[in-house]
């Protein structure tokens, strides 16, 4: 019964990419089967022979469902193996979807929590906030007056998103197979990407885990506000979170209504990205317009609003993080470039270990200037680093840069934040605004007094039990040191036993050899006779001493 489901759901993907015609991705090598049966699948609109090929794509994939849609948004972060015109097309999938039933909502919390429903909120609103393919949101309100949204799986999700990853490992084999870019799209290597992040985003508990984290590192900054997580109202199926309110980012008038400067909204959002990245660590790497909602500054006693406006971070399935030495080594990436130091930038890519030591510095330095000068010659405020980011990654794919997921994610970020900034401030110097954050955070965390204290104090307490178990450490040391000695002296002895045996052995194996040759020999001669009637022949004598001496040699002792 599986087998022909999976075989359903491949006819499925067959006629809707024939419909589509995605075969013309795979141009010439389209298997001759596919070319015979365009013609009967038909058409899914009279234009779509037209239609640029990653316009097909993003319809194909709206037609599919919304697992397909969450897998081409996943997609669309991975600019390192997709053409730029693919990328813009996937990411305007929306991760929308038909609300499932409230009541299917409220069985779902009961089941996963444990209790029932009115003994875990005052109140429940059946009708969802917002439907997306994995889960949907419902607003609520706890017994002790604070009003959450609770996030809840859809059902069956598990079983839907299995069965379509099923479907797409088989068509990733087959893109592997046909596809005349496939070592450099790496289908498969896609398709298990695309299956950690929906493992990822099925877990709501990992969610729950981001959010609180960030909360706890910016809900006292007073310019950025994280929803609070309730975790007794929580599980890995049900997530119920803080009801957060403002504006969204992308409506600029409302914004401007409110009293709040784009261009200062626009300040804070760099900021708080490369801080974020640099100095946290974790960094929300999902900021897009949806998940970004800003609130308008306290006001001030005289009644004045100059402070900065508050953003408040939705969302937290996707975020990302660095290695400590990934995080300097980007911070130092980025120095340099600005300061035009393209032989730095080659260093940095080989004493990271992003690139294997073999590359020439020279050619790496050479097509550093290459992707960097045209834009660096340019003014600051007009250089996107992001995109200068992304050029250099492809371009260091040359020299056999292999991108790890997080530097992927910090790329395809810094892309949305920037676009973001300059869409809310066309005037913007992003680097202007970047440039002291990064400095100082680099003198904080790489700074050798900073490093050495940061050090210290990590390392202090590991000092401390090695300081008070010195002495039986040191008992330990001494002792195995003997036993060591001991131990040597033993196997030298024995060594020297085993080899004097084994020289004895030789000795009666040549002995044996020689009394076998005479006695070979005294046969040949007719020696077979022995001079004295008591006495055996001489052959026989000899042959007698080959046999004992070999026996000897064979011997144990």
């Amino acid at each position: 019964m599986r087998h022909l489901r999976v075989l359903a759901g491949v006819a499925r993907l067959a006629i809707v990419a024939l419909r589509y015609r995605l075969d013309d991705l795979l141009g010439r090598r389209a298997p001759w089967p596919l070319r015979w049966l365009r013609p009967l699948a038909g058409k899914a609109r009279p234009d779509i022979d037209q239609l640029p090929i990653g316009t097909r794509v993003r319809l194909a994939l709206e037609h599919l469902g919304p697992i397909f849609v969450k897998c081409g948004q996943i997609l669309s972060t991975r600019r390192d193996l997709l053409p730029p015109e693919m990328i813009q097309e996937l990411a305007l999938l929306q991760d929308q979807a038909t609300p499932f039933d409230g009541r299917q909502a409220l069985a779902a919390v009961e089941q996963s929590l444990g209790k029932p429903v009115a003994e875990l909120f005052a109140s429940f609103d059946q009708t969802a906030l917002a439907s997306a393919s994995i889960a949907q949101v419902h607003a609520a309100r706890l017994h002790t007056g604070e009003d959450v949204v609770v996030k809840v799986l859809r059902p069956q999700v598990h079983e839907q998103v299995a069965r379509d990853l099923t479907l797409l490992h088989a068509i990733a084999g087959f893109v592997d197979r046909h596809h005349p870019r496939a070592e450099r799209i790496r289908p498969r290597e896609v398709i298990m990407e695309i299956e950690a992040t929906l493992a990822n985003e099925l877990d709501l508990q990992y969610e729950g885990a981001n959010a609180s984290t960030l909360a706890r590192t910016w809900n006292d900054s007073g310019s950025v506000a994280v929803p609070q997580v309730y975790w007794q109202q929580s599980s890995d199926r049900v997530l119920t979170l803080e009801r957060m309110h403002g504006i969204p980012i992308n409506e600029i008038e409302r914004v401007r209504e409110a009293g709040i400067d784009p261009a200062r909204l626009a300040r804070r959002l760099i900021e708080l990205f490369y801080t974020q990245v640099f100095r946290d660590n974790l960094f929300h790497a999902d900021l897009h317009p949806g998940n970004l909602l800003v609130q308008p500054p306290e006001p001030a006693p005289d009644g004045s609003r100059d402070g900065d406006p508050v953003i408040v971070l939705l969302d937290f399935g996707l975020v990302g993080t660095l290695s400590s030495s990934d995080q300097r080594y980007l911070a130092e990436n980025f120095m340099a470039m600005f300061t035009m130091d393209y032989r730095r930038v080659a260093e940095l890519h080989l004493e990271a270990g992003w690139m294997p030591r073999h590359v020439r510095i020279e050619a790496l330095e050479a097509g550093v200037r290459t992707v960097c000068e045209p834009y660096f010659t340019r003014p600051l405020s007009q250089i996107n680093l992001g995109e200068v980011l992304f050029k250099l990654f492809r371009m260091a794919q040359r020299y056999e840069l292999t991108l790890q997921p997080q530097l992927i994610l910090l790329q395809k970020t810094l892309l949305n934040v920037e676009g973001l900034s300059r869409w809310l401030d066309p005037e913007i110097d992003i680097w202007a605004v970047a440039q002291p954050v990064l400095a100082d955070i680099m003198r904080q965390q790489y700074g050798h007094a900073g490093s050495l204290l940061r050090t210290a104090k990590g390392r202090m307490p590991d000092w401390l039990a090695q300081v008070t178990a010195l002495p039986r450490l040191t008992r330990d040391v001494l002792l195995s040191s003997q036993a060591a000695d001991e131990d040597r002296r033993r196997w030298q002895l024995l060594a020297s036993q085993q080899r004097q045996q084994q020289h004895r052995r030789l000795l009666w194996a040549l002995l044996g050899t020689g009394a076998l040759v005479a006695a070979t020999v005294l046969q040949a001669t007719g020696a077979m006779i022995s001079p004295w009637p008591a006495w055996p022949s001489p052959a026989l004598l000899a042959l007698a001493v080959s046999v004992l001496a070999w026996a000897r040699a064979f011997s144990r002792r």
